[in-house]
């Protein structure tokens, strides 16, 4: 096995995954299997109980794995399917080492972090590197490693030291290390400066690595003195010094990479050149420039509670912009925070009302993505209500679908009280309730998790045509709550559809309002799933509903069903 380490320095949120993912692109490129994995040295066991605004999305995978978003990169750049194995914490590792102390088979010894915690984390990622990731058999080719934090950060040290370790085990032909750092330009001066990359090479090599590559983040190209004066005193090649440039879009960044050659340094340094074949980058190159060269955008109305920070949709804006590509159109996502949109806004925040009604107006489609609480449902529902009876397109994602029953229910069958068990579980009319198989008292890890099946209940609706005429399809979940099956006959006597239900046929997945353009609501996350080149059916059918192509896309599914 082949590892090529990821790790940053001077700051963080520099774009490691962005980085990690790109060379795995242009590795997979040169006709090799890649795998990754993530290594977050916080001490919760996954991202599951993480806050949104804290760490970001929390992206999960078919083995209902709580990830870092990260993987979430991994898996739409390099058209893989991970599993939890594939990120790493503290907490994992610890774990697993103190399970072992207490069933003795340390045989007496004293636990400490070096060796055991190394050694644990050296084992972690030599039998996870060996797991197919590709729907092939057999181990891939290069595992891409990428260590969280910046280089000197004091919960990453047993990583740094395991990974120091694992490179002298396997050897330096075996191993590929690249420091991502930072050259900022100070305003008054308007020089790249170097020092803080220095500093921060200083630091790694202290800790007994030494970086093969420097992939350097900076707003305009470097210069070349730059590159010189990095080379001197970071111990790297001029060659090797990789420039990772603002771009407009970061489909570009493999394709920087393979304009510096960086695949072709990079399988000199594992001594692959012998197995690989010629770079091919020409599908990532047509799908930049395409992107590029759009001239028409579409505006969605993007109603959430974490719109603050547009990480903790990150996914959600991946998924908008497959859809979006894929209909010739840029996505132009106008972010509304739920609450403004409430009438208690009204009095409190005059402006923020006024400006939030008016953007949600002048939207072509509407999306209310998942989340957990209640503040905020009031602002989704007035959302999910404007765009039923205004005929927008509309779509709902998990705690968005529950919104739109919420609101058909208080409208439509003019169930005042109709809530959901997590925002009121006294009500009178619960229309979303607790699952059974749920944890009121654990948090993590007690959802319903993973890739499940979803069953469509007839081949005559907009879903099924999306999904290409399937009879079924597999799609990740993450809720506790769900559409109460004792009122679904009420609810689809009034108009509503549940298109789509689970293999029990209790569980309601996709709904539908017939006669609208787009009104769609589905108990799963899509987003999880959405490729460039390949995107998800709902967001798709929500972005040609808006751009005014969804009846031609449905037409052309019938006739070749017939």
């Amino acid at each position: 096995m082949k590892y090529v380490l990821v790790t940053g320095g001077v700051v963080s949120g520099l774009g490691k995954g962005v980085t990690a993912s790109s060379i795995g692109v242009v590795l997979k490129a040169c006709g090799l299997r890649v795998t990754s994995i993530k290594i977050d040295p916080y001490l919760n066991t996954d991202a599951g109980t993480m806050s949104p605004f804290e760490h970001g999305e929390v992206f999960v995978l078919d083995d209902g794995g709580e990830v870092d978003l990260d993987l979430g990169n991994y898996e739409r750049f390099l058209d893989v399917t991970l599993t939890r194995d594939n990120n790493i914490t503290t907490g994992k590792i610890y774990q697993s080492v103190l399970e072992k102390e207490r069933k003795g088979d340390y045989l007496g010894k004293t636990v400490q972090v070096v060796p055991h915690i190394t050694d644990a984390i050296k084992d972690w990622i030599e039998l996870v590197s060996l797991t197919p990731v590709d729907g092939k058999e057999g181990a891939a080719d290069v595992c891409v490693i990428e260590l969280g934090g910046t280089v000197g950060d004091i919960e990453s040290m047993p990583f740094i030291e395991a990974l120091r370790q694992l490179y002298f085990t396997v050897g330096q032909d075996n191993f590929c290390l690249i420091h991502v750092s930072l050259i900022p330009v100070l305003g008054v001066v308007g020089e790249q400066k170097t020092k803080p990359t220095q500093h921060s090479v200083r630091e790694l090599r202290a800790l007994g690595l030494t970086p093969h590559f420097l992939a350097c983040r900076s707003a305009q190209p470097l210069l070349e003195n730059t590159k010189q004066k990095l080379s001197q005193f970071c111990h790297v090649p001029v060659a090797n010094i990789l420039n990772i440039h603002d771009v407009p879009n970061i489909w570009h960044i493999p394709l920087l990479l393979q304009n510096q050659n960086a695949h072709d340094a990079i399988l000199k340094q594992m001594d692959l050149m012998s197995v690989a074949k010629p770079v091919d980058l020409r599908e990532w190159t047509k799908r930049a420039e395409t992107f590029d060269n759009l001239t028409k955008s579409v505006r969605i109305a993007m109603v959430g509670k974490y719109v603050g920070l547009t990480d903790s949709y990150l996914s959600v804006v991946k998924a908008l912009l497959h859809a979006c590509t894929a209909c010739s159109f840029k996505p132009s996502i106008d972010w509304i925070a739920a609450s403004d949109l409430e009438d208690d806004s009204a009095q409190s925040a005059p402006e923020a009302y006024a400006t939030a009604w008016k953007t949600l107006r002048g939207a072509a489609c509407v999306l209310v993505p998942g989340g957990f609480g209640d503040r905020g449902v009031k602002g989704m529902i007035l959302a999910a209500k404007y765009a039923r009876e205004n005929n927008v397109p509309y779509l709902g994602i998990c705690l968005g679908m529950q919104i739109s029953v919420i609101e058909f229910a208080r409208s439509v069958l003019r169930l005042e009280k109709a809530n959901s068990e997590e925002f009121d579980h006294q009500t009178p009319d619960l229309v979303v309730i607790f699952m059974p198989e749920g944890s009121k008292t654990h948090m993590g890890s007690t959802m319903r998790l993973g890739s499940r099946k979803t069953l469509f209940q007839t081949p005559d609706c907009i879903m099924s045509k999306l999904y290409n005429n399937s009879k079924h399809v597999d799609e990740r979940h993450r809720h506790r709550y769900e559409v109460n099956p004792e009122v679904v006959g009420t609810l689809e006597e009034a108009g509503l559809r549940f298109v789509g239900r689970d293999e029990t046929g209790k569980r309601m997945e996709i709904l539908e309002l017939p006669g609208h353009p787009f009104y769609v609501g589905v108990q799963f996350h899509p987003e999880y799933k959405s490729r460039p080149g390949r995107p998800s059916a709902p967001f798709l059918g929500l972005i040609m509903a808006a751009t005014g192509q969804l009846e031609a896309h449905v037409k052309t599914q019938q006739n070749g069903s017939i």
